[in-house]
């Protein structure tokens, strides 16, 4: 599944408790997306998100401590409920980030959805550990949720 040969990308499949249909929701759903988005421990106090091709998407993201920054970006593929993908970039970048391509796919496991995310490709080995880490908190936190919700 190598979307960007010889450059530094991060894939990680993940099985989600429910229908690929709720799982896109999950992922498309600005009043789902603001409860369970971002690193352990972040907050969503607000966001411009409405998951159309060509749509731009504005995501504030609070840390724990610290102050807020923005992750911004386009959608530029949205095909229910099997594929999503869009640009990431975080507002006010670090000199070792830049755009990166964000492509997920939900794969119908019956009562589960396998879901696919590939991203970049990333400048540093350690800006993609760094999300690599957001990605893995950003899913447990989306699992508790699903599973709460069933």
């Amino acid at each position: 599944m190598a979307r960007w040969p010889d450059a530094l990308t991060l894939e990680m499949t993940r099985t989600l408790p429910a229908a690929p249909s709720l799982a896109f929701e999950a992922f498309t759903d600005p009043n789902q997306l603001r409860r369970w988005w971002g690193p352990e421990g972040f907050t969503i106090p607000s966001l411009e998100f409405d998951p159309r091709v060509g749509e731009s998407y504005r995501i504030e993201m609070q840390p724990p401590e610290g102050e807020a920054f923005y992750l911004t970006g386009e959608f530029r593929e949205v095909d229910p409920p099997t594929r999503l993908a869009y640009t990431f970039r975080w507002e006010d970048p670090d000199p070792d980030d830049f755009e990166t391509m964000v492509e997920l796919s939900f794969c119908d496991l019956g009562e589960s959805t396998e879901v696919v995310v590939a991203q970049g490709p990333f400048k540093t080995e350690a800006r993609r550990a760094l999300h690599r880490d957001g990605w893995t908190d950003t899913f447990n936190k989306l699992e508790d949720q699903l599973v709460s919700q069933s």
